[in-house]
Order: structure tokens, then sequence, then C-alpha cells
């Protein structure tokens, strides 16, 4: 019941198109999927992407760190009783569920659950 692996990060952008044509042309940074004008995941040894605004918890805006789990509900227990906050769940089918939870001071972060098969 502890956090696997650092997931992902991903920042959110204004332009996915734009931003995501820089990415490839000035860093040479291939892209491992892409979900439209929605969200881009590149290969940069470490999972690094870019994400439009409605792919965030609501007003986020700049980098979100997502620490891959094993074991949601007892971690969101754990970050309730350690002064976090809970901000939102979303179910994404096949993918797996997030939840966007905050630290006491307010950071913003996600947890990621593969889904089971």
């Amino acid at each position: 019941m502890t956090v696997k692996r650092l997931q992902n990060s991903y920042h959110v952008v204004g332009d996915v198109a734009h931003t995501r044509a820089f990415y490839e042309t000035a860093l040479g940074l291939p892209v491992k999927f892409a979900d439209g004008e929605r969200w881009v995941q590149f290969d940069a040894g470490a999972n690094f992407a870019i994400a439009a605004p409605e792919e965030a918890p609501a007003g986020v805006r700049g980098a979100v760190v997502v620490f891959e789990v094993d074991a949601l509900p007892a971690l969101c227990e754990r970050i309730e009783a350690a002064g976090g906050r809970i901000l939102g769940r979303r179910d994404m089918g096949e993918h797996g569920r997030t939840v966007t939870a905050a630290d006491p001071e307010g950071t913003v972060f996600q947890l990621f659950e593969r889904a089971r098969t």
C-alpha cells in the first residue's frame, strides 16, 4: 500500500498542437501516445506529457506529478489522515482511475491505479 513509481509528469498548456511541435522539434522527443488536442505523451526516458486544461484538475496550470499506486482507496484514507485533501476522482475505464489530491500546503498531485484485468 505504497507508491509504486512516478508514473507521469504532465504540464497543462493552452495550445497542445503548438507545444507538441515545440517538444518534437526543439528536443526531438518521440511521441508515445496522443489523444488529439487533449493529451500528448512523449518518451523522455520517463513519461512526460502535455495536456489541455480540460484534462487537468480544475484551475491547475503548470506541472502535475502523477504517482502510480496499487491500493487507491487505502492511500486516499492515509492522505486525509495526514492532513491532505481529496479533490476529485476520475474513472477512465480500461485505462484505470485517478484521484486528484492536495498536500497540506495545497500542492496538487494525482494518484493513478491501473485497471485490473
